[in-house]
């Protein structure tokens, strides 16, 4: 790879990765604060459940399962309105932190719900004995226990968020799939191709090792 200048080639990785960070962040507590609200409510309306409603479960299952099932690059498309509404712009990072948390949103919301649902039935029981009201079985009981399996899921979320955050740079969205696709692709710069994949399989593997180390730390069962 004679002529490639490595250090041009760095700064442009380091500075894509940043970008890919700001739209990942975001979206990713947005989303996780939206489907924690999405998951409890699933649970507890999850037949068998102290609040079971079947109805409202299958519904609220059906809307969250549609919006899983939607390829995310249809999502971009779809999303452009609301991205501008909100944004003002359609391109750029942080017009995409909007189609990304809206694609994170149902699936945090699925990780949440199985998360809490593997939270032991003895606990439960123990809490209802004691007396506990629905609000402090939710809030004083599910959460707390379930919280090492919500780390989990959360992990496993921005790791996804990271792989769609490189195909909204294939579209404008910019970051380490913006530079992938315009240098290293089409103007064939492999060191650029090398850099962008490097830093992707960088951060994705911090993502998981700060997360299952997190998990690790915090569950005391």
């Amino acid at each position: 790879m004679n002529g490639v200048d490595f250090g041009a080639t760095a700064t442009s990785v380091f500075e894509g990765l940043l970008e890919t960070l700001w739209m990942v962040v975001p979206a990713a507590l947005l989303a996780q604060l939206v489907g924690l609200g999405i998951g409890l409510l699933l649970a507890h309306l999850r037949p068998g459940s102290v609040g079971a409603r079947p109805m409202l479960y299958r519904l609220l299952g059906s809307v969250t399962n549609a919006g899983r099932s939607l390829p995310f690059v249809v999502l971009l498309v779809v999303a452009i309105p609301l991205t501008r509404l909100v944004t003002g712009t359609s391109i750029g990072p942080t017009a995409a932190i909007v189609p990304l948390t809206l694609a994170a949103i149902p699936f945090a919301a699925r990780l949440v719900e199985a998360a809490l649902l593997e939270v032991p039935a003895g606990i439960l029981d123990a809490a209802r004995s004691a007396g506990a009201t629905q609000r402090q079985l939710l809030f004083r009981v599910l959460v707390p226990e379930a919280v090492p399996s919500l780390v989990r899921g959360f992990t496993v979320m921005v790791v996804s968020l990271v792989g769609y955050s490189a195909m909204a740079g294939a579209i404008g969205g910019g970051g380490l799939g913006d530079l992938a696709i315009r240098y290293g692709y089409q103007r064939f710069e492999t060191a650029m191709l090398v850099g962008t994949v490097l830093a992707l399989v960088g951060l994705v593997a911090i993502v998981q090792a700060f997360g299952d180390r997190a998990a690790r730390r915090l569950d005391h069962r």
